[in-house]
This record gives C-alpha cells, structure tokens and sequence, in this order.
C-alpha cells in the first residue's frame, strides 16, 4: 500500500457560498461540496483520523510483521489480516483524496500546497509501516495459497492475490521499498508538484486580449472560429511555453531518469513494462493496439484532415486551425443545467440506474465546474474511496465538447459507483478498462444529439467535431505513446537536450497528424503541457484502448445483442475484479485478435466516410 498521491484531484470546502457564474450566460456553475471526506484542512475529524490511521498502521505491523508467510494454508487467518488492511486502505484513502481534491482547486495557493504536501508526508510516514504486508503474502507458498483462498470469505480476494503474484518478481526487500517510498516525497513527488505548480501560475499574454490568461482558456482559444484569435493563442502558448523549457526539459528528463532506475531495480525490460503490468494488460495486446492505429494513419487523420482543409479552404492546416470549428458549426453556448438534461437524457435512454446514478453528481454537489484561477485545467473523475463517492473536475465553458466532456466525466464517475461495493481492495479498475464507461457513456451523448440534428450542415459539424474528438482520443494518444517510448529509450542512453525532445515530438506528430498539417514555428514546446508525461508514464494508450473497445462495445448495443445492458452493467460493477479477457468474453471480443483494433478503428473510418460523401 503506497501513500496517496498529493498531486492528483482536490477543491475547496470553504468556498461554498454562492454557485459561480460562469462567462457567456452558463448560467449557475456547481462548486463541489467536499464535506462528505472533510469540512475543511482543519477538521479536527481529519485530525482525527489521520491519529487513528498511524495507531492501525502501527497495530497491523505490531500483529503481522514476520508473521504472515507462517500463516500457510489458514484461510480463516489471512481473511482476518486482510480484512483489517481493507479498512486501513480506505481511511488512507479518503485522508489523501480529501488533500488532493483540495489542492487542485487552487494550485497557487501556497496554503493548499504547504497542506497536501504535510498530508502526504505523513501519509508516507504511516504507509511505510505497511510496506512489509504484500511482500510477506508473496512468500507465502503457492500451494498453501491455493489452499487457503478456498476459504468462503477470502476466496473473492483470489484475483487481488492472482494480481498481487503477477508484482512478485519486481518487488524488492522491505528496506528497500521503504527507502523507494520514503525517497518519492523528495523525487518523483516533489518534481510532479513543481510542474503542477509552474504550469498553474503560468500566464499567457493573448495579443488582442486585455489580460493575460491561464492554460485553460488559452488551449480554448485554438477551437475559436476566429482565425487570428487561434494563431494568437497558438503564439503565446508558444511563447510562454517556449520561455520555459528548460524547466520542461530537467523534469523531465529527471523524471525519466527517475523511472530508469526503479525499473532497472525492479528488473523491467521494456520501458513500458510496470505500466502494462499495473494496467494487467499484456505487451502484445499493446503492441496490437499501436500498430492497428499506426497503419490507420493514413484513412483516418492523414484523409480526415486534408478535407477539412478544403472544407476551410486552404492547402494545409496550420497546427492551430487543427481544431477549428467548421463554419456549419453553431456557435451556441450551452447552459449548465441544458447540459445537464443532455447527458440525463442520454444516460436514461439506454438505463435508467445509469441516469440515476449520474443525477447524484449533480444534486449532491459532487462536480466542481466553474473556470478560476489558479485550478487544474482540464477534467477528470476522483473516485476517492469505496466508503464515499467520486468526485467530478472540469472546466465548463459551454461548447459542444463541454457537453462530451461532462458525459465522459460522469461514466467514470457511474463506473466508480458501481464498482464501489467490490471494496478497496478489488474496486480500482485498470487504466485499458477504466476508459470504459467513460467513452460509451460520451457516445450514448453524442449519438442522441447527432438523431434529434436535422439540418444537414449542423449534421456534418456535429459530426466532424465527433471524428476529431475520436482522433484526438486513438491517433493522438497514440502518437503520445510513441512520444513517450522514444524519449524514455533515449533518456536510457543520457540526458535529452530540449532540442532532441523537441525533434522527437515531431517527428511522431508529422506521422500521425499527416501532411495536411502544417506546423509553424512554436508548434515544437507543444509537448511541454502535457500532464501525463510527467504524473503517469505510458498512461495515454489506455485513452486508445477504451475508446476501441468502446466502439465494438457499441456497435453490439445497436445490433441488439441479446442481453447487453445487463452484460454492460456486469462489467462495470466488476471494477478491477477480472482480467480484461473475462470481461469482454460475454460480448464475443477478445483483445488480444486484431480484427478487434479493426473493427473499433472502422466507427472512426465509417464517420469519415458518412462525412466525405456529404454534399454540404
């Protein structure tokens, strides 16, 4: 058990007055309500149980140290350690999600920071008492276990220890774990927190623009239908990108160092090897994967782009006319609480638990929406611990992504709580499954808007931003991965210059993105802002790998496969309790055929055909 991470989800339970208003009429933005963790950093209910957490942490070495791997074939005994680690996991847990939630909120504020880092220092100090817990189960004998999970109660732990087998050979002695874990605070840890914080702070002077503007905003304005205002964010994105690269370049650079050596300690040979592993994906599956997405370049970005530069009217794209909207395109702004109905809507029309579940968000307080200062940009579902509920972050600003965005959010956060009553231990579900019910419930959303869209040009808009978003999520998160694998191979040989990684970045974007993109100068820092690189290694072909399954998943679902709510729900409810080929296995896939890559990568093609043969 490591301790939570600091540097991942967070919000503010002291600003809970007023809902804010949002810009442009989105009308009343939710700020989440965090008092279901904690009521604030100084509740002394958190102060509480941090107490409580050390004394159990410190009951469960004083009662198991040493002991455990004599325990042998008692089920009944390993039951009752194993329950006693459940609940120390989830008070852990809802300490550290509560101080990561808080931090991102505002990751400027010198108070949060100074707040998640003595939560998670003290977390480490508690966790390290723990450390020796799974590496003594991994001594017992093989047989002995197999004897014991035939016990009634521990034997639904049995694909927890299936698992827990699969880290034994890369786990180290208990010394040198502590000190790995210990050494996080000050490396790994320390380094994430500094990009966190730079990246927040930094401000991007838009020309045309009164004020300078954070990331987040400053991202938006490459989708404005103004092409100066794109060029111009493009611009300073550079800029202030560019003026900081060097800081880039030593993160990560330290932080690929950083990997090497735990890898090269814990015997992996590929530098994606402990990602796969924590993912319980397969290489091969993987390497599947990419080289189906690779050889689709050409029919999918290369042929998608190059009609929409005619749609435009220009022989190229420049980089940031890559996601401008199409003159079809509306140019409404969508109110939160529309919004809202429209992801409801199309949530209730293929479940109504699904619905159900998803209004809780709302009602209850738990999406933190509104674009402010100093928050972490982008989005994403905080699932917490089984004991309480996920939490949403997002950054609404009333676009048609938003919307997708919000949908996406919000199946993660449904899959979190149908998952929760597998416990702490068996609720995480892996990175290649987790995409899941996040992407379907996206194209449940995008599918009811595309059947009640008559007008034919707003057809093609919805449409071409549908096909772009899904080339944003295959093409481009794979072309990360390759980003990623070449600098993480090359920082095996030495330090990379800001030059080399620049060189690297594109290289892979030139290949995926096709020769109907033109990159101006500025484009080669793009690489800087990507938060995956730096907290989660290899994360990024996950985003790939569910959108994929997704696409067969649904096409099922149209074709009425007999009984695929109830199989959909099942798969969702079994969180990280079954390996990816039990799951898929009612539907009839199986990932490790690529003719499954295939047919998830022709939705992507068919909507670019449907979008060729448009006459508008």
């Amino acid at each position: 058990m490591t301790a939570p991470s600091a540097a991942q989800p967070d919000v503010d339970p002291r600003n809970l007055g007023p809902a804010n208003l949002g810009p442009a009429n989105l009308g009343p933005l939710p700020e989440w309500n965090l008092d279901d963790l904690y009521r604030s950093p100084d509740d002394p209910a958190l102060t509480r149980d941090i107490e409580l957490a050390a004394q159990h942490s410190a009951a469960l070495k004083a009662d198991y140290q040493g002991k455990l791997a004599g325990i042998g074939s008692d089920g009944a005994a390993i039951y009752e350690a194993i329950a006693a680690y459940e609940v120390l996991a989830d008070l852990l847990g809802k300490i550290g999600s509560y101080s990561s939630l808080y931090y991102v909120g505002d990751q400027t504020d010198a108070a949060r920071a100074k707040f998640a880092q003595d939560v998670g220092e003290k977390l480490t100090r508690i966790s390290t008492d723990l450390i020796f817990f799974e590496l003594e189960l991994n001594q017992i004998a093989d047989a002995d276990l197999a004897t014991a999970l035939t016990h009634p109660m521990l034997a639904r732990f049995k694909p927890w220890f299936d698992d827990l087998r699969k880290e034994k050979p890369h786990q180290l002695d208990e010394r040198t774990e502590t000190l790995f874990t210990e050494k996080a605070q000050t490396g790994r840890g320390a380094w994430n927190r500094l990009f966190n914080e730079t990246m927040a702070g930094l401000k991007f002077d838009v020309a045309g623009v009164a004020e300078p503007l954070s990331l987040e905003p400053t991202l938006n304005l490459l989708s404005n239908p103004n092409g100066e205002r794109r060029k111009a964010g493009a611009e300073a994105l550079a800029k202030t990108l560019g003026n900081n690269t060097r800081l880039f370049t030593l993160i990560t650079n330290t932080l690929a160092k950083d990997k090497e050596i735990s890898d090269r300690w814990r015997g992996f040979k590929d530098v994606a090897d402990s990602r796969h592993l924590a993912n319980r994906v397969e290489g091969p599956v993987v390497d599947a994967l990419v080289a189906s997405v690779r050889a689709a370049y050409p029919r999918l970005s290369h042929r998608y782009y190059a009609m929409k530069a005619k749609w435009l009217g220009m022989d190229k794209l420049a980089h940031w006319d890559r996601n401008a909207p199409l003159p079809e395109k509306s140019d409404r702004v969508i109110a939160w609480p529309q919004a809202q109905a429209m992801v409801l809507d199309a949530y209730g029309d293929f479940a109504p638990e699904m619905a159900g579940i998803a209004k809780q968000f709302f009602d209850k307080r738990w999406i933190d929406a509104p674009v402010r200062p100093g928050k972490a940009p982008g989005a994403f579902s905080a699932s917490t611990v089984p004991s309480v509920h996920p939490y949403v972050l997002m950054n609404y600003q009333g676009k048609t992504r938003d919307v997708m965005t919000l949908a996406h959010e919000l199946g993660h956060g449904v899959h979190q709580c149908l998952a929760s009553h597998q416990g702490p231990l068996l609720s995480s579900t892996p990175l290649t499954l987790a995409e899941t019910a996040s992407v379907f419930g996206e194209m449940l959303t995008f599918q009811r808007l595309l059947a009640e869209t008559t007008d034919a040009r707003e057809r093609k808009a919805l449409l071409a931003g549908k096909v772009e978003d899904m080339l944003n999520t295959v093409v481009r998160q794979i072309a990360f991965y390759s980003f990623e694998r070449r600098v993480h191979e090359a920082r095996r040989q030495g330090e990379l210059t800001s030059d080399q990684l620049a060189a690297i970045w594109m290289d892979v974007q030139s290949e995926s993105l096709g020769p109907a993109i033109d990159f101006k100068p500025g484009y080669e820092v793009f690489w800087t802002y990507v938060p995956h690189f730096v907290h989660s290694p290899f994360y990024v072909y996950a985003y790939a790998f569910g959108d994929c399954l997704v696409n067969s998943l649904y096409g099922l679902y149209r074709e009425s496969h007999p009984g695929f709510v109830a199989k959909y729900f099942d798969l969702l409810k079994a969180g990280g309790s079954k390996h990816h080929s039990e799951l898929l296995a009612p539907f009839g896939l199986d990932a490790r055929d690529p003719a499954f890559w295939d047919k998830g990568l022709s939705v992507i093609s068919g909507f670019i055909d449907e979008l060729e043969a448009l006459k508008t």
